[in-house]
């Protein structure tokens, strides 16, 4: 699974309270993508339901939940989804749901490979992303 597309997932099963909405999301990327070793999210009631955790734990998720009123363990998340609706979404005003996939498809490559970050030396992510790969498969 791609880290954009745990990213998306998160979001969308964030912004909804309905649990069985999120359970389904979470089904749906577990079919569509592939068992990720761990699951990263708040204590929103949508997340420590059951039937959410039951789901990971079939499939030998770690659940990883952020502290009570630790603001700070999301907001990396947020200002990612910031960047996104005000570099893309609301410039373009996708009309469809194919539309807004291939656009945040477009938009996540060029986020990742072209896109520098004044965070991260105004390098890319990718290029952190390698840098540090290789150099755990030096050591």
């Amino acid at each position: 699974m791609h880290w954009h597309t745990r990213k998306v997932l998160s979001w969308r099963a964030s912004n909804t309270m309905d649990s069985d909405f999120c359970v389904e999301a979470l089904e749906e990327a577990l079919r569509g993508y592939g068992t990720p070793e761990i699951f990263n999210t708040d204590q929103g009631t949508q997340f420590t339901a059951d039937a959410f955790t039951r789901v990971l734990k079939d499939h030998e998720v770690t659940i990883s939940m952020d502290g009570k009123g630790r603001w700070i363990d999301n907001v990396f998340v947020e200002r990612l989804w910031r960047s996104v609706k005000y570099e893309d979404v609301y410039l373009r005003a996708y009309e469809t749901p194919a539309a807004l996939r291939a656009g945040l498809d477009k938009y996540f490559r060029f986020y990742n490979t072209r896109r520098p970050h004044t965070g991260l030396d105004w390098r890319t992510p990718d290029a952190v992303y390698f840098e540090q790969t290789a150099l755990k498969s030096a050591a």
